[in-house]
C-alpha cells in the first residue's frame, strides 16, 4: 500500500488522469446500459421506414431544415421540442426517427423524447451530413433552394 501511495505522489499528474478516464468510462457504461433510444444508420433508418409506421423528427432549425430533409420529416428544433411533445402525442407507440446536421443534437432529443414516454425512438448516426454525403439518399430540397436553370 506505501508503494502505491508513493507512486501517486512521485505521478500524480499520471494518477489524476487515470482517475479522470476511468470516470469517463463508467460514465459512458451507466449511459449507454441505461438509454432509453437506439442509434441506428441511415441505411437502417430506411429500412425502419419502409417497414413500420415511423415518423421523422428534424431538430434542426427551420433555416437548416428548409435547405434539405428528408422527405415527410417534420421540423421541431431541440429548443422547442419539449414545448411540441403534445402535437407527437398520437406518435408514442410509432418509432420515431431523429435527425440533426451531424447527429449530436439527436441525442438530447431522443433522451427529451424517450423521458415522455415515446416507446421506439432511434437516433439517425451522422445526421443529414452521413444521409446525404456518406450514404447518398434522397433528400427533399426547397423550391427556393433550387438551382435556376
Amino acid at each position: 500500500m506505501d508503494r502505491y501511495l508513493e507512486f501517486i505522489l512521485n505521478h500524480y499528474w499520471l494518477s489524476i488522469a487515470f482517475a479522470v478516464v476511468t470516470f469517463l468510462l463508467i460514465q459512458e457504461f451507466f449511459d449507454t446500459t441505461f438509454k432509453k433510444f437506439i442509434s441506428i444508420s441511415p441505411l437502417l433508418a430506411v429500412a425502419k421506414m419502409n417497414d413500420s409506421q415511423t415518423v421523422v423528427i428534424d431538430v434542426r432549425e427551420p433555416h437548416e431544415f428548409i435547405h434539405n430533409h428528408i422527405e415527410q420529416a417534420i421540423n421541431t428544433p431541440l429548443s422547442k421540442l419539449a414545448d411540441h411533445l403534445g402535437k407527437l402525442e398520437s406518435h408514442k407507440k410509432d418509432a420515431i426517427l431523429i435527425a440533426c446536421q451531424s447527429g449530436t443534437r439527436s441525442a438530447a432529443a431522443a433522451k427529451i423524447l424517450a423521458k415522455a414516454g415515446f416507446e421506439q425512438v432511434f437516433v439517425i448516426t451522422g445526421g443529414m451530413q452521413a444521409w446525404e454525403n456518406d450514404y447518398k439518399l434522397p433528400i427533399k430540397v426547397s423550391s427556393k433552394n433550387k438551382p435556376s436553370l
